[in-house]
């Protein structure tokens, strides 16, 4: 699976769109609709994306030569993660169909206030749903540094971005920034840790 150069690459374009969005983010003073809005949100789209591949990944990591319980723990890890995913996928396509339907912002604010107004839309697309997503990656990235397969500094620059963006919106570049900090690395781990058997896959140095 790992051979692609492209899900490889997942592990840092994913965190790049991030930065990406959260910059033309800063230039759009109305916050919709329009270009910024437009673009932002689409690029914020192939960041969720992305983490796909980076979250199989992880797991694949974090359970290769564990017992059940580990090959478990990294399984609801990424269970977790891949369901905030689809969230954070449905409160984009929802703010880019709203974008394109509305004439400006008032007009999106009552399209959203229409779409929370449905049961269970509001947890499960704005609030919990999203949070699965981070709580699933740090999951993932604590197990692997308690391991030792990635070094121990990494889940806390992710809780670090998590806690930049609960500050301020302002602020999602610098956690975009944060997670390549924390993620980038891994796709290459990930690929060396494919081409070694079993036993070494086991104790992958914790440096990288």
């Amino acid at each position: 699976m790992w051979n692609s150069p492209w899900q490889r690459a997942a592990f840092s374009v994913g965190p790049l769109c991030m930065t990406a969005y959260g910059l033309i983010r800063l230039t759009d003073e109305e916050h919709g609709p329009g270009l910024a809005w437009s673009s932002g949100h689409l690029f914020f789209l192939a960041a969720v994306v992305c983490f796909i591949p980076v979250v199989l990944g992880m797991r694949r990591m974090a359970a290769a030569g564990r017992a059940r319980a580990g090959r478990g723990l990294a399984g609801a890890g990424a269970v977790t993660a891949l369901l905030g995913v689809a969230a954070v996928v449905a409160q984009v396509v929802i703010d880019l169909v709203a974008g394109f339907l509305s004439e400006d912002r008032e007009a999106m604010r009552e399209l959203f206030r229409r779409v929370k107004s449905h049961a269970g839309v509001e947890p499960a697309v704005y609030t919990v749903g999203p949070l699965l997503f981070y709580v699933g990656l740090l999951l993932l990235l604590t197990q692997l540094a308690a391991l030792r397969r990635t070094a121990a500094w990494r889940p806390l620059a992710v809780v670090a971005g998590i806690v930049a963006t609960g500050v301020s919106l302002d602020l999602l570049p610098l956690a975009g920034l944060l997670f390549l900090l924390a993620f980038a690395p891994l796709g290459r781990q990930i690929d060396d840790a494919d081409r070694r058997p079993p036993a070494a896959t086991a104790t992958a140095s914790p440096g990288r």
